[in-house]
């Protein structure tokens, strides 16, 4: 898939040219509609997705069984870490807010790909820290918010 190019990406910024031919040679898109999910918590998660177009709710379920959204992501942010962390599952779902496009590499290529390359591994990692630190911080201001409004 010539037409999307990685390094234009934020996540993939300035990542050596080896390892963004590795994650395009596994590398499909995908449309989904307003309200489909992505994924959801507790499914096999084998996937990275980067968001061409539209916006994802990144969303955990309540004990009543709502859907709560922690986080909104749109075009050119990343979405899905979970396929990097054992047990390789989803642990949180994801909902399309409006009309999306993905952009869908193979997490589970990538992982098996780390562990023999390390320096890949640890691009990747690295870059997928930022994102758990945004989720973090994304579910601690939505606490904030929840506990305040109390």
């Amino acid at each position: 898939m010539q037409d999307v190019n990685l390094a234009s990406y934020s996540f993939f910024e300035g990542m050596k040219k080896e390892h963004l031919d590795l994650l395009s040679s596994r590398m499909s898109k995908d449309t989904f509609k307003a309200n489909e999910y992505v994924f959801q918590e507790k499914q096999e998660a084998n996937k990275l997705f980067l968001i061409l177009k539209g916006k994802v709710s990144i969303e955990v379920t309540s004990p009543e069984g709502k859907p709560f959204s922690i986080q909104t992501l749109k075009e050119g942010e990343i979405l899905g870490w979970s396929w990097m962390i054992s047990p390789y599952e989803w642990r949180f779902n994801a909902r399309v807010i409006e009309n999306t496009e993905l952009l869908i590499i193979d997490g589970e290529y990538i992982r098996k790909k780390s562990e023999k390359d390390h320096d890949l591994g640890y691009e990747i990692f690295k870059r997928l820290a930022g994102i758990f630190v945004q989720r973090l911080e994304a579910t601690r201001q939505q606490l904030l918010e929840m506990y305040h409004a109390i």
